[in-house]
């Protein structure tokens, strides 16, 4: 495993902060920034952080910025249908190689997401500016690490509720209690080829969420655990016929080549 510092990609689509005031006040210089910042607080010289934007060519996602990204975060909601489905395809292929990606907030509705679970990825919703408790149910995943209590609170966000129309996780490490009454599977991890992916709800724009300690800090550990899996070890992402095979075959089998 690579001892060198994780490369990370934060991308953002950076739309509202230019839109809308409160947005745009809170995050003067685009919630991209105030991410990398927080990455960069928790890791250290064990990172090494760029940002891209939307608007930038090929949505700053070139072939030579993935292959330079261990770790990619996504922050999209307003410029969805925006992102150009061959760029898509691009960070599809780098999860997919071993790529970590880390979704977050209302970016379970980008195409990326979708396309690596294969759902809608569809929930309910409600901006009320209610209190929301994420409570930790797998207190020894390294993405809890540094938490002080069984659940942290923040006092004023958006809400998502169930039913979350996602693959079964593989690994359900934070679920939220809304003022409200609903809950939702806030933090979760799959695995897809030799990449991880890590979903984080919190995030809403119009709330200075990516501000608050907990928050920074798990998404710091998400980004690391991600990375966590950078195998030197082959994956085969075509299908490929193997001729020869890898071991002799007794049967005299004629192939009809036209049937493939």
């Amino acid at each position: 495993m690579s001892t060198s510092p994780i490369r990370v990609t934060v991308w953002h689509e950076y739309v509202h902060e230019k839109k809308n005031a409160v947005v745009g006040k809170l995050y003067p210089d685009g919630m991209h920034t105030v991410m990398a910042e927080a990455i960069r607080e928790h890791l250290g010289d064990n990172v090494v952080v760029r940002t891209a934007t939307l608007q930038e060519p090929e949505h700053g996602l070139t072939e030579q910025v993935l292959a330079e990204t261990d770790v990619l975060t996504w922050w999209g909601h307003a410029a969805h249908a925006e992102v150009d489905d061959e760029i898509v395809d691009r960070v599809h292929q780098r999860v997919l190689e071993g790529m970590g990606l880390v979704v977050l907030h209302s970016g379970h509705y980008s195409k990326i997401f979708k396309k690596l679970l294969g759902t809608t990825c569809s929930l309910r919703w409600r901006e009320a500016a209610e209190i929301e408790r994420l409570w930790c149910i797998m207190p020894g995943h390294p993405i809890a690490d540094g938490l002080t209590d069984e659940f942290f609170q923040l006092e004023q966000t958006e809400m998502y509720g169930e039913f979350f129309d996602i693959p079964e996780p593989d690994e359900l490490i934070f679920v939220s209690w809304f003022e409200g009454g609903e809950i939702f599977r806030s933090g979760c991890t799959w695995n897809r080829g030799k990449g991880k992916i890590f979903y984080f709800r919190p995030g809403h724009e119009t709330f200075p969420i990516y501000y608050d300690a907990n928050v920074r800090r798990v998404l710091a550990n998400g980004v690391k655990h991600v990375a966590s899996q950078r195998s030197s070890a082959p994956v085969r992402l075509n299908a490929p016929c193997i001729d020869p095979p890898l071991s002799p075959i007794a049967a005299d089998h004629q192939v009809d080549q036209s049937l493939h």
